[in-house]
């Protein structure tokens, strides 16, 4: 009795530990009762009959990746190339992705190599280098299109690697290079003609600023000349003004006037080859300020007046005279006349 008894709990606690399940966060448990689909049990404890109910699978709802093995893919210009590519996924629905295909990871990454080969074929190698993004989004749609029905959803595709052939890698090398080193001479080329419009500039600017230091200078300098040339006009003219005042109050008579016409006279008439046409009225002043001189210089020896009449009278006598090889000639009507003007 005693042993049977102790059967009855060994029964009893394998049906409970048979029955009882505890389902862990992000798990989904896939029940079976008696070969058939009968529930998707969530996180938390779940009580299945045992030996009727089992669990089918174990389904995570995690987002899980899938590395991709290497692929090697023939573009549209015959190169071939290697592409590393891994996948994003989620499963939405658990039933489907345990019953509507025999391995969902299988059947991922098969899925993700023929449509790279697909999507890259119909690209040149430059165009793969450049459309990464262009890619990325297309694999992505045609995977998710493709996993709906397993009950799946792709969230991201990403290609970490494109690896060209060696002697493709190198040839692309040279050509990274050589538009380097185009760059580099461009912006050399760039920056001296930048640096020769600036200087282009600067003399410019400096010609500019050098003209106009000069036309100021000469408006200047024109400025003190004429400044200059209105205070000696002034200064003259004030002097004349002071001469004529001095005359005006000396009140001269006539025979100094004729004096000093006299004077002015000879003083225009020291000039080389200059001729000097004296009218015939003016023989009279001419005779008086002789007159006067003569009184003027009768204090000086007496041979050298009789020297200075002769030669007066032989200037008048002719009606010339030639000081420096100027001359002065006055029209004389008579020989009366020219008397009395000598004496």
């Amino acid at each position: 009795m005693p042993i049977v008894f102790i059967i009855l709990i060994a029964l009893i606690a394998i049906v409970l530990i048979k029955s009882i399940k505890v389902v862990k966060q992000s798990e989904v448990y896939i029940i079976e009762r008696l070969g058939k689909f009968h529930k998707a049990a969530d996180a938390g404890l779940t009580i299945i009959i045992p030996f009727i109910d089992t669990v089918r699978s174990i389904v995570s709802l995690k987002q899980q990746t899938m590395d991709v093995q290497p692929q090697e893919v023939i573009t549209s210009d015959n190169v071939t190339i290697t592409i590393d590519t891994v996948v994003f996924y989620k499963v939405v629905d658990p039933a489907k992705a345990v019953y509507e295909i025999q391995s969902l990871k299988k059947g991922i990454e098969y899925l993700s190599i023929t449509t790279i080969r697909d999507i890259v074929g119909k690209m040149e190698l430059d165009e793969t280098f450049s459309s990464r993004d262009s890619i990325n989004s297309k694999l992505k749609t045609i995977l998710d299109e493709a996993t709906f029905q397993w009950g799946c959803k792709i969230d991201r595709v990403e290609i970490k690697d494109i690896t060209p052939p060696p002697d493709i890698k190198d040839a692309m090398e040279k050509q990274m290079n050589a538009e380097r080193n185009k760059r580099a001479l461009i912006l050399q080329a760039e920056g001296e003609r930048q640096s020769a419009i600036t200087l282009a500039e600067g003399r410019k600017e400096a010609a500019i600023l050098d003209a106009e230091a000069d036309r100021e200078a000469k408006i200047r300098r024109a400025t003190g000349e004429a400044d200059a040339i209105r205070q000696v006009a002034a200064a003259k003219a004030k002097e004349i003004q002071m001469v004529y005042d001095a005359i005006k109050e000396s009140d001269p008579d006539e025979k100094l006037v004729q004096l000093k016409s006299l004077e002015a006279l000879q003083e225009v008439a020291k000039g080389d080859a200059n001729k000097i046409f004296i009218p015939f009225e003016a023989t009279s002043a001419l005779g008086s300020l002789g007159a006067i001189t003569d009184v003027v210089k009768d204090n000086k020896k007496s041979k050298h007046k009789h020297e200075r009449k002769s030669e007066a009278n032989g200037a008048f006598s002719s009606a010339h005279i030639q000081p420096n090889q100027s001359q002065i000639i006055a029209p004389i009507e008579d020989d009366d006349d020219s008397d009395d003007i000598m004496n």
